[in-house]
């Protein structure tokens, strides 16, 4: 049998009946049966995974490799596994939840092969409102550079690998870590890869929101996610010499996974661990939080890391109580320089509160109120400086009428309907000082706060009931909702029948297990 162009593994664990729509896309994709083969692996489903996976083997001779295995605990040990029995050129990595464009394998290998690249990365879109960030795919870039663009934001492993640099490298997914394991293992094949390309000509991978949200990264809770995140960081350190190629790939992590661990939900966790993650989170900042890096973030999340590194568990509980119970803290004018007067500033070092040069700090806005006002969504906030700022649901702007620190922010339902994916979007809701600005709003920089887009807060409004609208000729649902964090977010999502099957699928599985 002649050597395949692509290998897909695919690691199973109760993903149905999303896997049926997962395997149905490869199947249907473009490149044909005879250029490609899929390793399956089922980690010990429970739920018709592993049976719906012989199916499509008996369906498709030849074109399936299934695997199946007691579970594991987590997807390192089933893509480890697939990853040795595959045999293409290249390798690609598919969740058992997501799906592909039909012509996805056959673009990214036709691509790897024009460039010579060890990785292509197409673009990713998110269904079910999954929020996916969008920067990396400004543009189609043949050779981009992991340290110097946005890449280091988008390191899950859905990516198109050259497996002769994989073996060449010895190079697998940590099987010690039950979640977030992509991540290093993606980081390792870029660092060691020749050229890696970005593809945004095409919608490559549809990542699915699971509306049950039982996979394991969904359900991980704090403890687990510290552990993972100084694994992560120490596995940095290790492969990437100290300065600023390592402070690149540090910074995404301070300003995504360790920031997370610090959200207002921090505040319902037990004490034990509350003073787990304290310490993790100061063992991590007092070990790789450079100046480079704290230039780089965002004030509220620049803030907690330094009270998590300096001041106590009490200490960095007050902070947070501060801003999801109570709001924006006044601004302390001391010998020339600015400070977020939190709880412990004046005892704790006033460097930790420091805002002087924080272009985000101004923008920070509590919202009071969110209502439906005919064709928009209405939303009063609070601001504590002048002048407002401007607010933008990412590339859509609002409109802003201002009456002293009283905001009245609307945007029009049809902005929101018409600008959104056919798949469904989440959208972040953002303030930036002064005039709207489009780069700012697409998130090329505002995850950071280096750009001055700080996230609207909204951690003690009641939501509004959600609306139902039509989109052409669908019907769309909009949901605003707060995460975990107090953060505004506007979701668009479409009535499928593909969320009527999986919500009526919730309702059998519920019933058998009565």
């Amino acid at each position: 049998m002649s050597v395949p162009d692509v290998s897909v593994v695919v690691a199973v664990y109760n993903a149905m009946p999303y896997l049926t729509e997962c395997l149905t896309s490869l199947v249907e994709q473009s490149i044909g049966a005879s250029r490609m083969r899929i390793v399956a692996v089922d980690d010990g489903s429970t739920d018709g995974s592993g049976a719906e996976l012989d199916r499509f083997d008996r369906r498709h001779p030849g074109l399936f490799t299934v695997l199946h295995q007691a579970n594991s605990g987590g997807p390192a040990v089933p893509f480890n596994r697939g990853l040795d029995a595959a045999t293409g050129r290249y390798v690609f990595f598919l969740g058992a939840d997501d799906h592909l464009g039909r012509e996805a394998l056959e673009r990214l290998v036709a691509a790897a092969d024009q460039y010579d690249s060890d990785v292509v990365l197409g673009k990713v879109v998110g269904v079910n409102s999954r929020h996916i960030y969008q920067d990396v795919f400004a543009r189609t870039e043949p050779d981009m550079d992991l340290f110097d663009s946005p890449l280091p934001r988008s390191l899950a492993n859905t990516k198109l690998f050259r497996r002769e640099l994989l073996e060449r490298h010895a190079i697998r997914y940590r099987e010690d870590m039950r979640i977030g394991s992509d991540l290093p293992f993606t980081l390792e094949a870029c660092y060691r890869a020749r050229r890696i390309s970005v593809l945004a000509d095409y919608d490559y991978y549809y990542a699915v929101r699971r509306f049950d949200a039982t996979n394991i990264t969904y359900l991980s809770r704090h403890a687990l996610r510290v552990e993972t995140a100084e694994k992560v960081m120490d596995f940095v350190a290790e492969l990437i010499a100290p300065g600023k190629q390592r402070d690149a790939i540090l910074l995404r992590r301070f300003d995504h996974e360790i920031a997370r661990l610090l959200e207002d939900d921090f505040l319902r966790l037990d004490r034990q661990t509350q003073q787990r993650v304290h310490d993790g989170v100061a063992r991590m900042a007092a070990a790789h939080l450079t100046g480079d890096i704290v230039a780089q973030l965002g004030a509220e999340t620049r803030i907690r890391l330094a009270v998590a590194r300096d001041g106590t568990l009490d200490d960095l509980l007050a902070v947070i109580r501060q801003d999801a119970e109570t709001g924006i803290p006044p601004t302390v004018e001391k010998n020339g320089r600015r400070y977020a007067g939190y709880p412990g500033f004046g005892r704790l070092p006033d460097a930790c509160f420091d805002v002087t040069t924080s272009p985000d700090w101004p923008a920070k806005l509590d919202a009071t109120a969110i209502t439906w006002n005919g064709g928009e969504l209405t939303i009063t906030a609070h601001s504590s400086a002048t002048p407002a700022p401007s607010v933008s649901a990412e590339e859509i702007p609002a409109q802003v009428d201002v009456a002293g620190h009283s905001l009245r922010i609307r945007f029009r339902l049809a902005d929101l309907l018409t600008r959104s994916a056919a798949t469904g979007q989440r959208r972040a809701v953002s303030a930036q000082p002064g005039r709207f600005q489009p780069d700012l709003a697409i998130g090329r920089h505002s995850a950071t706060g280096a750009a001055g887009a700080a996230a609207l807060r909204a951690p003690r409004v009641r939501m509004p009931m959600p609306a139902v609208r039509r989109n052409g000729r669908r019907l769309a649902i909009i949901r605003p909702s707060v995460d975990a964090s107090g953060r505004l977010m506007i979701s668009v999502i479409p009535l499928t029948a593909r969320q009527v099957t999986a919500r009526l699928w919730r309702a059998i599985r519920r019933r058998t297990t009565l």
